[in-house]
């Protein structure tokens, strides 16, 4: 029998793309298989960044019509083909309210394009989707943005697990308090565990909020805590789930243990993925969930006018081929539009994508002077191009050179 996971790939892979420009007057739309609907971005996006933590290759568009942010894991022409995937999810993963929207997404969508979210179970159409966000009282709903505390819990999290957890009575819980070493605060993110002895991953879970990891049931109970905020140095702790003790290592009234991940910016030599920054297909634009994550690269350089960066730009493969570039004049890096099609090698292509994070930064104030590139093509690959995984090789990198 399949695994959820190879069905999941498999529907990935024969996924299409679907250009923002690439609409007509007679084009009924495209079929999304939809996971998650949210009223606030930012929760759009850490969800959207969790299901694919968790084997799911998600992505975010908005629909205008009902203001609502998608999180979809396939898009496709074959409507049976989204039912079924929509069904399995239903029934074999966290996510069961998935449904099939048909239609157009994104800030470009033709408003008379209004679409259709259909149930797959009895292929109805749906008048009223969940959201995934809590109502925001009255009183807050124009205040000013504030960091996250230890107390506070995303309405996102309480829907976050992974494709292979499970909670299990014969887990315990756990609080990850992931902070800023020097000033305390908190900052969003996520734990992954592993299990040590059989360099497996346990799954992903939400820092700073209480979660429950089921026993790894291994012979030593070893277990590997892994932490990678972007803008911040990675953190690894090695802990024994059935006696996790340390000096800094608490347990709660409620018989939670708590483990504090001190984060501290990244230093001179060190070089970070930016796991959250995608890219349209054959284009050196960004799609709009990279959004988040380039932005608090931004915060990092305004934080510290003392950092001096290199942005390495990833290709998978060296093929040459088309290469969609954003026109001069337009200042929109998240949208296919304003562009203009090129052909160049795949080093010309991971150039351009490192130049437009580049632009992207110089117009929002940095000093160009603070910043390099450097275009590696396809020769730095993580998997091998034809790995299912291969996706991962189009990625960019930042690298500290001053700090």
């Amino acid at each position: 029998m399949k695994t959820l996971r190879n069905i999941i790939l498999g529907a990935i892979l024969l996924s299409v793309c679907i250009p923002e420009h690439a609409q007509s007057n007679d084009f009924q739309g495209h079929h999304y298989v939809v996971i998650g609907a949210f009223a606030i971005k930012k929760n759009a996006v850490r969800f959207t960044s969790r299901a694919t933590t968790g084997n799911l290759q998600a992505k975010f568009e908005l629909n205008p019509n009902r203001q609502l942010y998608y999180v979809y894991v396939l898009t496709t022409d074959d409507r049976q083909q989204a039912i079924d995937l929509a069904l399995r999810l239903r029934s074999e993963s966290p996510y069961n309210d998935t449904w099939v929207f048909k239609g157009l997404l994104g800030e470009e969508q033709i408003m008379a394009t209004r679409g259709v979210d259909i149930n797959p179970a009895t292929l109805d159409k749906v008048e009223e989707v969940l959201i995934g966000d809590q109502p925001v009282p009255a009183e807050e709903k124009n205040a000013p943005s504030r960091q996250v505390t230890f107390e506070e819990v995303s309405p996102t999290d309480q829907q976050t697990t992974t494709l292979s957890t499970a909670e299990d009575l014969s887990g315990k819980n756990f609080l990850f308090k992931v902070f800023r070493a020097d000033t305390k605060e908190a900052i969003e993110g996520d734990i992954n565990v592993i299990d040590s002895e059989r360099s497996k991953k346990v799954g992903s879970y939400a820092a700073n909020r209480q979660v429950r990891i089921t026993n790894p049931n291994n012979k030593s109970g070893n277990l590997s805590l892994i932490t990678e905020v972007f803008g911040y140095r990675k953190i690894q702790r090695e802990i024994n789930f059935n006696n996790p003790e340390a000096a800094d290592i608490a347990t709660d009234q409620d018989n939670t243990v708590v483990i504090p991940f001190e984060l501290v910016r990244l230093q001179k030599g060190d070089i970070a993925v930016m796991y959250n920054v995608y890219f349209f297909k054959d284009a050196a634009v960004m799609r709009p969930e990279s959004r988040w994550e380039v932005n608090s690269l931004l915060d990092m350089l305004n934080e510290n006018p003392k950092y001096k960066i290199k942005i390495h730009g990833h290709t998978n493969g060296n093929a040459p081929g088309k290469i969609i570039s954003i026109d001069e004049k337009s200042d929109n890096f998240f949208a296919l539009t304003n562009t203009r099609d090129g052909f160049g090698s795949a080093k010309k292509l991971s150039e351009e994508r490192a130049e437009v994070i580049k632009s992207y930064l110089i117009a929002n104030g940095v000093d160009p002077k603070r910043m390099q590139v450097k275009a590696w093509g396809g020769k730095k690959p993580v998997v091998d191009k034809l790995h299912s995984l291969a996706e991962n090789n189009v990625r960019v990198e930042i690298e500290i050179l001053e700090n």
